[in-house]
């Protein structure tokens, strides 16, 4: 019943996203520079939420625009229902919902749905990742000179020591291909797919990696904060790789290479 709900709720909030894409839609921002949030973002996630409170009403929901509905259960569905909301208020197809189920603290479950490329990712704990219901896995790739990478970055603090600006110039600089799509959800799940060899970022939230984290460890690969300890999506700073070559971009990532 939960993966149902799981999938039945991503696939709501995409044909949302879908209906809106070519229209037009009022699109405003939220506090800070380029946080947009568009009609299709709220009319998403009121998709969604119908979908889960239906099946599952005592659950707890965190989800990025109505932010924390609070209930007593050890269930918590992690929501974003348009993860690139930029690239979605530009007509760019790089966009998804992004769902993460998380029970008693550890995350159980993960969709990550781009309608516009019809491509949907799913994760249970110890099960595995699919794209469209076949198998994933990372890429075998093991030194990151030759890896292609994938990062984000903040619109804030871009300057800081060993921040985002730094970090990718380092990583240009010596002809590491690092791109940057405009949604962390999408990176995570090219990651588990073999496509990226690496994503890094500085600054996230939660629902932005709830779904996406637990799809690549169950591709195959690892899931850290900077320090190199173990995930969490209630901290900013993430590492996912093929898991081979962790470490190495864990070093650059401290300059220590």
């Amino acid at each position: 019943m939960l993966k149902q709900t799981l999938i039945k709720a991503a696939e709501a909030g995409a044909a949302v996203i879908q209906e809106y894409f070519e229209g037009s839609f009022e699109i405003s921002n939220k506090e800070g520079v380029n946080n947009l949030v568009t009609e299709a973002d709220h009319a998403s996630e009121k998709a969604i939420f119908e979908v889960i409170k239906k099946e599952f009403p005592s659950h707890f929901i965190l989800s990025e625009e109505a932010g924390e509905i609070v209930m007593d259960s050890t269930y918590k569905w992690i929501i974003d229902p348009i993860d690139g909301t930029v690239n979605f208020a530009h007509g760019l197809p790089l966009c998804c919902v992004s769902i993460g189920v998380e029970n008693n603290g550890e995350m159980v479950m993960g969709a990550v749905f781009n309608p516009f490329l019809n491509e949907f990712f799913f994760a249970q704990k110890g099960y595995g990742a699919t794209l469209n219901e076949k198998k994933i896995s990372v890429s075998k790739e093991t030194e990151v000179m030759k890896s292609c990478l994938v990062t984000g970055f903040p619109y804030t603090y871009l300057d800081l020591p060993n921040g985002p600006l730094e970090v990718f110039s380092r990583l240009i600089r010596k002809g590491v291909p690092v791109r940057r799509l405009g949604s962390a959800a999408m990176d995570l799940c090219w990651v588990a797919a073999g496509r990226f060899d690496g994503f890094y970022e500085h600054k996230l939230q939660a629902w932005d990696s709830a779904a996406g984290f637990l799809i690549v460890e169950e591709a195959g690969g690892k899931v850290t904060d900077f320090s190199g300890k173990r995930y969490s999506p209630y901290q900013p700073q993430i590492v996912a790789t093929n898991s081979l070559i962790h470490d190495e971009l864990l070093s650059w990532i401290h300059n220590h290479g």
